[in-house]
């Protein structure tokens, strides 16, 4: 198999570090030597990674990459184990298991791994919210989690968020018996309870019980409800199989500079297609309002916050996975995958460039603030 580059960077810069000084650098705060390689096979979902990892003399360096890149994929086995364990595995499950780990399990080697795993996942989504995060973005999922025999379906809630450093973090991941009001409202008190604070700008569909929630617990925040889902919505007041182009004309508003335009553009809309499409007109009108929020944002700012998309990517990956399980043994096994595979996220996120430029929008608010006060 071809070496994987990236990954050996990642070692050798995590080695460079370690000592401070690069190979072969001569510099008098270096804290040891290199001492050559040794092979380290890492698992992943797409495959067996054969990696060179550096090793210094006194025995110092210590990288980080495996559990990083293993966190979630602990996570999977120990969902799939915990059905052979409760007479569930099928030749599938145990193929599986055997393909990620190379050999089979016995019941308390499973138990240390859900512990030591269960106690990192706690720590990270119990962590106190010390930065400010001007946007969230609040969205569930459901899983299907066996009960008693029965499968249940249970809502993941999840909150992204961009703090002022421009970047993208996971907040929180818990699972609740379905969304509503309550279940959402304490989802976000928790939040505010590890410390989230500065909230300016909210994101999600148009759920009653999570927009209520929003509304009570961050008050001072601006609702934003996902045009995406707004748009599905739309079709339930369409003719069936109808191929107008009034939803893609209407699509065409989201693009668009400012609010005063949107508005020109909707009055224009409206005239055009309320003789032949009146109830989709009727209902576009009365809750259009909803989706326009993001224009208070300065304009770079527009493509990424009118809708939950920025929280797709994680859910993708979380059906990606879920979907070998199927139904899960139990709730904590559920919740430990989604945990899991949110924190390997968020450690990417962290690791990459600044999604979002936060100058503009202190430059924005500023603006705002002075126009005000005039």
């Amino acid at each position: 198999m071809t070496r994987p580059k990236r990954n050996d960077e990642v070692l050798e810069a995590e080695m460079d570090e370690a000592l401070h000084a690069g190979k072969g650098e001569r510099t008098a705060g270096r804290l040891g030597y290199r001492s050559g390689h040794y092979g380290r096979t890492l698992v992943t979902r797409v495959g067996k990674l054969e990696l060179r990892v550096p090793q210094d003399r006194q025995g110092r360096f210590s990288t980080e990459l495996f559990e990083r890149y293993q966190r979630s994929e602990k996570a999977l086995v120990a969902a799939l184990l915990e059905m052979y364990v409760q007479g569930v595995a099928t030749r599938r499950v145990t193929a599986i298991t055997e393909e990620l780990c190379g050999h089979s399990f016995s019941a308390s080697a499973i138990s240390t791994i859900n512990q030591k795993l269960d106690g990192e996942l706690t720590r990270f989504m119990s962590r106190r919210l010390e930065a400010a995060y001007p946007y969230i973005i609040l969205d569930a999922r459901y899983e299907s989690v066996r009960e008693e025999g029965i499968s249940h379906s249970r809502a993941v809630l999840i909150t992204l968020g961009i703090g002022w450093d421009g970047r993208r973090h996971v907040l929180s991941v818990e699972l609740a018996n379905r969304e509503s009001t309550s279940s959402w409202k304490d989802h976000l008190l928790r939040l505010k309870e590890r410390g989230l604070h500065g909230v300016q700008f909210v994101v999600s569909d148009d759920h009653p019980g999570l927009k209520r929630a929003v509304m009570e617990v961050l008050p001072e925040a601006h609702w934003q409800r996902c045009y995406v889902h707004f748009l599905r919505n739309a079709l339930d007041h369409l003719p069936r199989k109808h191929a107008d182009d009034c939803l893609l004309e209407l699509r065409w508003l989201y693009d668009l500079h400012g609010i005063a335009e949107a508005r020109r553009h909707l009055a224009s809309w409206l005239e055009r297609w309320q003789p032949k499409h009146g109830k989709l007109c009727a209902w576009v009108e009365a809750n259009i309002e909803e989706t326009l929020t993001f224009y208070r944002l300065p304009q770079p700012h527009h493509k990424h916050l009118k809708s939950t998309n920025l929280i797709e990517r994680l859910n993708q990956e979380i059906k990606r996975r879920t979907l070998l399980v199927r139904i899960f043994p139990n709730e904590e096994s559920c919740l430990r995958l989604v945990r899991a595979l949110a924190v390997e996220i968020h450690e990417e996120w962290v690791d990459e460039n600044r999604y979002l430029d936060m100058d503009l929008l202190r430059e924005h608010l500023k603006a705002s603030a002075q126009l005000k006060a005039a």
